[in-house]
């Protein structure tokens, strides 16, 4: 103080006065603080002469001292404390007396719980370079459970002559704005987080670890029953309470025990009823109730579940500001698991129409070995395959992919499966069932879209059709688009190419590339649908080698393609003779006796489970409509094909035989009317030498 009198005995005092400045009075005054450092801060230096500026100086910094909402700290060289305003010792809660002279670290973390920096504010002192937007934390007294954060600015203070004199530390409250913006990061990081799967459980896991620990120490999801089957959450009324369990859950550690997943949540956590958009706030279970937050998980009335979030006790409540950010995150949460429960319903359709019809394996033994593949990527790509046994012991194999995506496209596609089940039982070559089928998806794309066709409306579609004989080893093969499509031979050799690619189905149409094969029995065929085939070096190494299995060698493709495609690898087989017979019938109808002792004889030499009466019935009409109306030659054949024996006779007319419904009175018309009747099937195949007849029987010989 001595130096402060000397400057003030130097020049004559502002307005007349003798006391000392003391910017204000009272506790914030630094009287015995800071003495000859504050003085010449004021004066210009040491016996320096008051001014107009002075005076103007002074009136400045007594305004800034008394009247400014921000916090003002004066530190001496070594740190200490020289002055605060009345914003640092009323708001913030330092008392003023009680801190100067002490130094800022300490004083700070004693009164505050503030961590001062001194390395930041030693390095402002030597390089005179300012200290600007430090954060720092602390709880004020009287007010613990609220973390406050403040941004400190730092300065150089020196007087005219250059000396260094301390440091300035200006400090704002931006407790909201921090608090807003972590509110907004949270919320982001939710919007980035959560959601990323299309499954239930690992969404609400998401959201766990999303809100620990910043906004919660403990948080529980739980979901409804119907959430949890991968159904609608029906609309619920005000009086009906769902059954609620435990999804997921996560904590810092501390706290209550948290519940295991499954475990019933309602009643129990959540009460007797879910918390609801108007009163998300429900009695806690235990402590302070405050800390306990509670908001539903709906959309549009629909109730998918509930989420609790909890603060240890001691903690910060929370406050408005809090719920809206939960209500918040539960609304991205709900929306994300309505997404993935219509994504569940979606799959669940087209898996279901994917699958469709199962696999009748035991139905093809006679011509293939066949593995089948398909990993569905989510994407509802509407790639399909299929292999349908046909009359005579031949099998189709079949793989498609319609053009677009999604739930559209699996429609589509399963119209398509169905068409093409539907035109094999006419007996059509492959080129000839894809133009059928072409035509069928031209209508598909008419009944879609009446009057004005987007584009993307039309369905597309790329599908292979290969039709094996195992009789004659005869490979019929039509392609419309691209596809996978490899041939294998027994010693090891590869077709990467036998056919070319065709038009696609609903586009250009006919003709379709088409070609029929002879690959040796036991050579390897390899199909999958459309899209980027893997190279064919990969692709050789994992089908040039035909003493693997099918199983092994699908295993081996199906790691190289890419997800939502579908695959069949299928070994060929021939027909053992000793299950096949075939005889020349003379053209004259008293070989029609001869036909039926053929049959009758072999039956029985076969020891096949038909009736041999009936099958010998059967061709015996068969036979006679043949020399009748068709021409010669006629071949009569037997296939046994397991349980399931087929009749086939052959000739070389093309009139199609007509079934009729004789009258009473009439003396003829009734032979393919008793083929129907017997057969469990019967039908036509017309080839370019003319047609062939054909029922099968089955292991009763009965319809």
């Amino acid at each position: 103080m001595d130096a402060y009198w000397e400057q003030g005995q130097a020049g004559t005092p502002p307005h007349g006065t003798a006391e000392p400045w003391t910017g204000g009075g009272g506790a914030e005054s630094g009287a015995g603080g800071g003495g000859a450092g504050e003085g010449a801060a004021r004066g210009g230096g040491a016996g320096g002469p008051w001014t107009a500026e002075t005076v103007w100086g002074e009136a400045v910094l007594d305004a800034v001292f008394t009247q400014s909402e921000i916090g003002l700290h004066v530190l001496d060289t070594d740190l200490r404390i020289v002055r605060v305003n009345p914003v640092v010792a009323g708001l913030h809660g330092i008392p003023a007396d009680r801190v100067r002279g002490k130094s800022a670290a300490e004083a700070y973390a004693t009164f505050a719980g503030v961590h001062v920096d001194e390395a930041v504010l030693r390095e402002v002192l030597a390089t005179g370079r300012s200290a600007t937007d430090l954060l720092v934390t602390g709880r004020s007294p009287g007010a613990e459970r609220t973390e406050h954060v403040y941004s400190l600015s730092a300065h150089r203070l020196q007087d005219g002559a250059g000396r260094v004199l301390g440091v300035v530390v200006t400090s704002t409250d931006v407790t909201d704005r921090e608090r807003a913006q972590a509110r907004l990061r949270l919320l982001h990081e939710a919007h980035e987080r959560v959601g990323t799967s299309l499954d239930v459980e690992r969404t609400a896991r998401e959201l766990v670890d999303v809100t620990v620990p910043g906004f919660a120490d403990a948080v529980v999801v739980a979901l409804t029953d119907a959430v949890f089957r991968g159904q609608d959450p029906a609309l619920q009324s005000r009086d009906t309470v769902p059954l609620l369990r435990c999804a997921a859950t996560g904590g810092t550690g501390a706290g209550p025990e948290l519940p295991e997943a499954g475990a019933v949540l309602l009643p129990g956590l959540f009460g007797d009823r879910p918390p609801t958009a108007d009163h998300p706030l429900l009695p806690a279970s235990g402590g302070d109730p405050a800390t306990h937050l509670r908001v539903p998980l709906t959309v549009r009335g629909q109730v998918f579940g509930a989420v609790a979030f909890r603060r240890l006790d001691g903690s910060e409540p929370y406050g408005p500001d809090d719920r809206a950010l939960a209500d918040a995150l539960a609304s991205r949460t709900a929306n994300c698991l309505e997404n993935a429960l219509r994504y569940t319903r979606e799959h669940t359709v087209m898996t279901a129409l994917q699958s469709w019809p199962p696999p009748r394996e035991e139905a093809t033994r006679s011509a293939f070995d066949v593995a089948r593949r398909h990993r569905p990527g989510g994407t509802g790509a509407g790639s399909w395959c299929d292999v349908i046994p046909l009359p005579g012991a031949r099998v189709a194999l079949v793989v498609g992919q319609v053009g677009s995506r999604g739930p559209r496209a699996v429609a589509t596609m399963s119209r398509l499966r169905t068409a093409v089940h539907s035109l094999t039982t006419l007996d059509l070559d492959p080129h000839e069932l894809l133009a059928r089928l072409h035509a069928t998806t031209l209508r598909l794309a008419a009944e879609g879209a009446p009057g004005s066709v987007p584009a993307e409306v039309h369905p597309t579609a790329a599908c292979t059709i290969a039709v094996h004989d195992p009789v004659d080893g005869r490979l019929d093969i039509a392609r419309a688009g691209s596809s996978l499509l490899v041939v294998v031979h027994p010693d090891g050799s590869a077709d990467t190419r036998p056919l070319d690619d065709g038009p696609l189905l609903g586009g250009d149409g006919p003709p379709f590339a088409c070609a029929t094969l002879f690959p040796p029995e036991g050579s390897t065929l390899c199909l999958a649908s459309g899209g980027e085939g893997p190279r064919t070096e990969d692709l050789m190494a994992a089908l040039a080698h035909p003493e693997r299995e099918p199983e092994v060698m699908a295993d081996a493709v199906e790691r190289l393609l890419a997800p939502d495609r579908v695959l069949l690898v299928a070994r060929t087989r021939h027909l053992p003779p000793g299950e096949l017979a075939t005889w020349k019938i003379p053209y004259d109808l008293s070989a029609v006796a001869t036909a039926r002792a053929h049959v009758e004889e072999r039956i029985g030499r076969w020891k096949h489970p038909a009736d041999p009466f009936t099958a010998a019935l059967v061709v015996s009409e068969l036979v006679t409509n043949a020399l009748r109306y068709g021409a010669a030659p006629v071949v009569l054949r037997l296939i046994a094909d397991g349980s399931s024996l087929t009749c086939e006779v052959s000739d070389a007319g093309q009139a199609a035989p007509h079934l009729r419904h004789a009258k009473a009175v009439d003396e003829g018309g009734r032979g393919l009317l008793i083929c129907a009747s017997l057969a469990d099937n019967w039908g036509v195949r017309y080839t370019e030498d003319g047609k062939t007849v054909w029922a099968e029987l089955g292991g009763n010989g009965t319809p």
